[in-house]
């Protein structure tokens, strides 16, 4: 039997206490630890289903890109991927795996694409730094706050090129909010409103109604359940729908809450109009509300949620799902104003503003002009050749995902957070800091 690679609950949170200092170092994720291809990238893709799917047909648009193998444990997606691959450039050189350790044990894979469940992000992203593979994962980062944690340690020490699937980042709309922001038209922020989605979206049309079942043929369930806990096959939550079970996901906060509290984070990275870079910057304090289905349901990941936090520069954000008064997307306000973005929408409280921040962009005259992307997975095959950070590196996408975290922890315990962002540490609660970590089910764990 092959040997986990995987970090215990015990190793965990002792990360969380190890270091009176900050751990998370802006820009550490460059200079390579081995040479790099100048020309074309070769790529791995460990998970293949609905999102993965989307990430492998975008990288097989990578004209530098070529993908060599497959990693799933579902029999059907496995094979119709490699057949995708293959076709595509009509030969038969990409291999398919169930097991994602034998994708990682080739030497001739440059980088990953990991689009697993939740549940399945830490361990293999862990395995691949610890390989030598430059990763592209799916948002949110991680299960829990300690195992991103984890990765983001993993990643710096192996200097990995990495690029999180936020990819909002690459999309004009978003730059251009930031960038208005960043350069000061709404004035020094004192507010900001994230708005996710509420309730649960049945995207396999199972209604939450079935019974348990044996699992479908060609799947090693075992395998699939992992480092979480054991759960009776169920097809309401699995593909798809996974992530409305605290199991394996953690519903519309945690689904969501790498898109638009990343590009919330990213309009407050200039610290003279917000509060600090994006990579190093988090809330200091967190108090959260929420509605949660009953424990043993199918679904029980919560259906609304509202979660407070408190910034450095005395900016106020909150983050919200299910309430009428904050809208989706980010909204930065200001004493000039106010500036809102989601996919498909851009509002401003000036309607010229984003005219204006268009022409100062195209004419370079910005005293913050942030990079405009090629494409999210042409950006990172380019980062895998040049090794310049990525317009999302693990550190970003760890303090994308931390309010949501905390915010979820906080409205289980029932009482606000302190929160020290710098040392990665809940201050003075244990019973909320054992909630930053879960159980790692054997063999997947030390």
């Amino acid at each position: 039997m092959k040997s986990p690679m995987c970090v215990s609950r015990r190793d965990l949170l002792k990360l969380l206490a190890a270091s009176s200092a900050p751990f998370l170092l802006p820009g550490c994720a460059t200079a390579p630890r081995r040479p790099r291809p100048s020309g074309v990238v070769t790529l791995g893709c460990i998970g293949v289903g609905w999102q993965g799917t989307g990430n492998l047909d975008s990288f097989l648009g990578v004209q530098d890109c070529r993908v060599l193998a497959i990693a799933d444990l579902d029999e059907k997606h496995l094979a119709n991927a490699v057949n995708k691959v293959n076709n595509r450039y009509q030969n038969k050189d990409c291999k398919g795996y169930k097991d994602f350790r034998d994708l990682l044990a080739r030497g001739d894979i440059d980088a990953v694409c990991i689009s697993t469940p939740d549940h399945w992000h830490s361990i293999p992203a862990i395995a691949a730094a610890m390989a030598g593979k430059d990763i592209f994962c799916e948002k949110p980062l991680s299960k829990t706050l300690a195992e991103g944690i984890a990765m983001v340690q993993a990643v710096q020490k192996n200097r990995c090129i990495w690029q999180t699937g936020s990819w909002q980042r690459s999309q004009n709309f978003f730059r251009w909010a930031a960038e208005l922001v960043q350069n000061g038209y709404v004035g020094k922020v004192t507010r900001v409103e994230v708005g996710l989605p509420s309730g649960h979206a049945d995207f396999e049309n199972t209604g939450n109604q079935k019974p348990d079942c044996a699992p479908p043929p060609g799947v090693d369930y075992d395998f699939w359940v992992g480092p979480s806990q054991m759960m009776p096959f169920n097809p309401c939550r699995f593909h798809k729908n996974w992530r409305w079970n605290y199991n394996t996901g953690g519903g519309q906060l945690m689904d969501w809450i790498g898109h638009h509290c990343d590009i919330a984070h990213w309009g407050l990275a200039n610290p003279k109009y917000g509060c600090g870079p994006d990579d190093a910057v988090g809330p200091s304090e967190i108090s959260a509300i929420a509605e949660f289905p009953p424990k043993d349901a199918v679904w029980n990941t919560a259906t609304k949620y509202r979660i407070e936090c408190q910034y450095p520069n005395n900016v106020q954000m909150t983050i919200a799902g299910g309430h009428g008064d904050i809208r989706g997307g980010a909204k930065w306000i200001g004493p000039n104003g106010w500036v809102a973005v989601d996919r498909g929408r851009f509002e401003a409280s000036n309607p010229e503003w984003l005219k204006e921040i268009q022409a100062r962009e195209k004419k370079g005259d910005l005293d913050i002009m942030l990079y405009k992307s090629p494409g999210h997975q042409q950006e990172f095959i380019d980062s895998v050749k040049s090794r310049k950070r990525t317009l999302t590196p693990v550190e970003v996408a760890h303090r994308s995902q931390s309010p949501g975290h905390l915010g979820y922890i906080a409205s289980v315990v029932g009482r606000k957070l302190r929160w020290d962002a710098a040392r990665q540490r809940i201050i003075g609660d244990a019973e909320a800091t054992q909630l930053l970590s879960r159980p790692l089910r054997a063999p997947w764990h030390v």
